[in-house]
């Protein structure tokens, strides 16, 4: 319970930082865009005030040509005003102050356009920064998110596969476990109560010595040998399922050839095996590895897969070790994942111990098919 609030919790805090960075590009964005808008606006803003500008010298050069003109004809009029009526003398006054003024305020209004040109000139330089620096960081945060969400994945997948090794272990204690008990009860029942049988009947073969015929006590020596055959059968079993004797002796062929026949014996099943490539003895670590694996394989395809035929193939070309162990059991639904599949888990840990590689290929109603390549080294 406490794995499954703990990892609701880490996925909610990874959602949350994804979110907050997600919402910080979106941010980011937003200025840009706004940013990019205001620096169009600008510039529009620019131009009509660049033209309003050349519009206010034009018209103070024509103004400030007609100031010189007008003071000159004042001149004059001072000059000569006993030559000039009042009326005229007034007028050329008025004329001049007017058009010194209205030059004043021209030149006035063009030094504010001035100065709001270059003021915008300066905020368009800035936004402009502005811009290029967001859409950088933009880029950035799109970098940084993506290596963010490939990071996360990959510690989502990393918990996921610690947790499974974690109850692949709890398993395995419990395998041995039930491996003792199986063991400890098959030993009980089989070869411990036949040794006791044993000795009881050895006892009887005493008594029968004295007490009966030669003939009697042959037979009964007959019966304690029948028990001491069928002992050591089952002693000889029980090895077997622990580790085939043979497979240290003749290899690992032989072996799965003989363990397919009997299997096929027991079980009333159809299992083929065949063998491409070179027949020899491989490295130990890999005679056992692949035992194992076509072992689980099998019982899997005959507990789980209801099968009638199990086909294996053993290729040993190379530098590459190939095994294919295909059944037309009734399969299962790959994009479902099963709960506590630590047959498949444990095959995995062993081909990855190899450096290979493990491939399921199956759909219900169409059996399955289960590919391991390993490459080989003598070393």
């Amino acid at each position: 319970m406490a794995v499954k609030i703990s990892e609701k919790a880490l996925d909610h805090v990874i959602d949350e930082m994804v979110e907050v960075v997600e919402n910080s590009k979106d941010e980011i964005f937003n200025i840009s865009e706004e940013a990019r808008k205001e620096h169009e606006h600008l510039v529009i803003e620019l131009k009509e005030t660049k033209v309003k500008v050349l519009q206010h010298i034009e018209n103070g050069d024509q103004l400030e040509e007609k100031v010189r003109y007008s003071r000159k004809r004042l001149a004059k009029v001072s000059k000569y005003f006993d030559q000039y009526s009042e009326a005229d003398i007034r007028e050329v006054y008025e004329s001049t102050h007017l058009m010194q003024t209205n030059l004043a305020i021209l030149r006035q209004e063009e030094k504010a356009l001035r100065e709001k040109r270059d003021e915008l000139e300066r905020r368009l330089i800035t936004l402009s920064q502005t811009i290029d620096r967001a859409e950088g960081l933009a880029g950035k945060i799109s970098v940084i998110l993506t290596y963010l969400q490939d990071d996360f994945r990959q510690v989502n997948e990393m918990i996921e596969s610690a947790k499974e090794k974690q109850e692949f272990g709890l398993k395995i204690i419990e395998a041995q476990e039930d491996e003792r008990r199986k063991i400890s009860r098959e030993i009980h029942d089989g070869p411990a109560q036949m040794l006791a049988n044993i000795l009881l009947r050895s006892e009887i073969v005493e008594r029968t010595i004295r007490t009966c015929t030669v003939d009697e006590a042959i037979a009964e020596i007959k019966s304690v040998r029948e028990m001491v055959r069928s002992s050591l059968y089952e002693v000889r079993r029980i090895i077997y399922d622990l580790r085939p004797m043979a497979l240290d002796d003749l290899g690992l062929i032989p072996t799965i050839k003989k363990y397919v026949d009997n299997l096929s014996d027991f079980n009333k099943k159809t299992i083929e095996f065949t063998v491409l490539g070179e027949d020899k003895r491989l490295n130990q670590k890999y005679e056992v590895a692949f035992f194992r694996l076509m072992q689980e394989s099998i019982q899997n395809a005959i507990k789980h897969g209801k099968a009638s035929l199990i086909q294996v193939k053993l290729e040993i070309c190379g530098s590459n070790l190939t095994m294919v162990i295909k059944d037309n059991g009734k399969g299962f639904d790959m994009n479902i994942k099963k709960d506590k599949s630590f047959g498949l888990i444990g095959m995995r840990e062993r081909v990855e111990m190899l450096d290979g590689q493990l491939n399921i290929k199956s759909s219900l109603g169409k059996g399955t098919a289960i590919i391991i390549k390993v490459p080989y080294s003598t070393a």
